[in-house]
């Protein structure tokens, strides 16, 4: 395809529709209101135009305005639209099928999570055949610390944020004696989850089970999910097996990211 051509293709075919779009991302993105000014840099788009589609989005209810802040953000219908995808379970349904794949190739049970405050909730489990009976049913909440998909999601967290879920040393639940439970040595786990770029856990959550999890990034790079495999502690003992599993676990959060639109 000529150069031409390709950028033209490349051009959003209803430019009003693409600017209010990342109108609404961009405001998603931040901390807290905004001025229009700075969605105007942020974005690329002029001052004028953004103060149009504001208004718009002001009408529609997407977006409220306060005057004495000089500041705009996300309105009450834009929440409308998260509960709609809560209640629909995308994430759920886009994961079940990956889940089914990485057990069959791993032939271990998988799980995807979600975070819940300091507990993640698993919404999907995939049990393989012949393996044992594990506490992560769909609906269940285990404390995030202690768990393979609760670790992966804490790295991808702004660590102000770590911060303030585990405060002190009364945050830390406990299951069977191990785990960290003070904030310094949570802290060097993240660190190491980071690094790696997977987390695991052993015998944190059930004795004599061990997990291995990835976590699952949004289109801002927000740890939407995390998805984990878990095993009998006195199988795959290796540094190859584990490492096998813990590439099919990467493998399978990277396909569910790229289902959920992450680009």
């Amino acid at each position: 395809m000529p150069d031409s051509s390709r950028a033209l293709a490349a051009r959003p075919q209803v430019p009003a529709a693409d600017q209010t779009l990342r109108v609404l991302s961009y405001l998603a993105r931040q901390r807290g209101p905004v001025p229009a000014r700075s969605i105007a840099t942020g974005l690329g788009i002029p001052r004028s135009s953004i103060y149009h589609l504001l208004s718009t989005l002001q009408e529609h209810h997407f977006v409220v305005h306060l005057p004495e802040d000089r500041r705009w953000g996300l309105g009450i219908a834009a929440f409308e639209l998260a509960g709609g995808f809560a209640r629909q379970e995308p994430l759920a349904r886009l994961g079940r099928p990956v889940l089914a794949e990485l057990a069959d190739r791993t032939h271990e049970s998988a799980h995807l999570a979600v975070m819940h405050g300091r507990d993640v909730m698993y919404i999907v489990e995939e049990r393989a055949p012949r393996r044992p009976a594990l506490v992560t049913d769909v609906g269940v909440r285990l404390p995030a610390h202690l768990t393979a998909t609760g670790r992966a999601m804490l790295a991808a967290l702004p660590r102000a944020q770590v911060r303030a879920l585990y405060p002190d040393a009364a945050a830390f639940a406990d299951r069977t004696g191990r785990g960290p439970r003070r904030p310094g040595e949570l802290r060097e786990i993240l660190r190491e989850v980071r690094v790696r770029g997977w987390a695991s856990e052993d015998g944190e959550v059930t004795l004599g089970l061990r997990s291995v999890g990835a976590v699952v990034r949004d289109h801002a790079g927000w740890p939407a999910a995390a998805i984990a495999i878990t095993w009998p502690a006195t199988e795959a003992g290796d540094g190859a097996d584990v490492a096998a599993l813990t590439g099919f676990t990467m493998g399978a959060a990277a396909e569910l990211e790229r289902r959920i639109g992450r680009g």
